[in-house]
């Protein structure tokens, strides 16, 4: 397994083994001592999955409190994952790193708490999974404009499809600081 930094800190993207031959592959989608030893620990308590249609476009989510780690893969279909680091604080606050994930390059991309998430899919279809490290509240549930001009996210779609709550989200500068996570030192 190869798990490196991305261009926003603490933000990982892990590239597990996978071993495969004429008959398929074979590969582990979580292991709680490898990926604690990457600086991967959860707990994990909840693990989600969605399917959508290319074009779709979710995000950019969040809760705070009772903030959520996230470790994201896709089994089917491919998709443009993006973190958005809104941590109040932080030297990285409003910056946003992606990545490409797919069923076929197996990447994985792991989301601390406090940064908010969205994904876009470039495939007909995307079976999207990720493991959560507290449980989903509606109450604290928070929401980022996808296209905020001043995070800047360059989007590989021009017209995505987006529910109308994503649609109205404010942008990051409109959000109340105190309604943020606050950023407690490295990542």
């Amino acid at each position: 397994m190869k798990v490196g930094e991305t261009s926003v800190p603490g933000v990982l993207l892990v590239e597990p083994d996978r071993f495969g031959d004429s008959r398929g592959f074979f590969q582990e989608l979580w292991h709680e001592r490898r990926y604690a030893d990457a600086g991967i620990a959860g707990p994990f308590v909840q693990d989600n999955i969605s399917l959508s249609g290319r074009g779709v476009l979710r995000g950019l989510h969040l809760q705070h409190p009772q903030g959520q780690g996230k470790l994201v893969y896709v089994l089917q279909g491919e998709v443009f994952d993006v973190a958005v680091d809104v941590r109040v604080g932080s030297p990285s606050f409003g910056q946003w790193t992606g990545a490409v994930l797919s069923a076929d390059n197996a990447r994985q991309l792991w989301i601390p708490e406090g940064f908010a998430h969205g994904f876009c899919v470039l495939s007909e279809a995307a079976l999207f999974a990720y493991k959560c490290t507290d449980f989903y509240n509606r109450d604290t549930e928070l929401a980022v404009l996808w296209n905020d001009p001043e995070i800047g996210i360059d989007w590989p779609l021009d017209d995505p499809s987006v529910s109308d709550k994503d649609a109205v989200a404010p942008p990051l500068s409109a959000i109340d600081r105190g309604r943020l996570p606050v950023w407690v030192g490295e990542a």
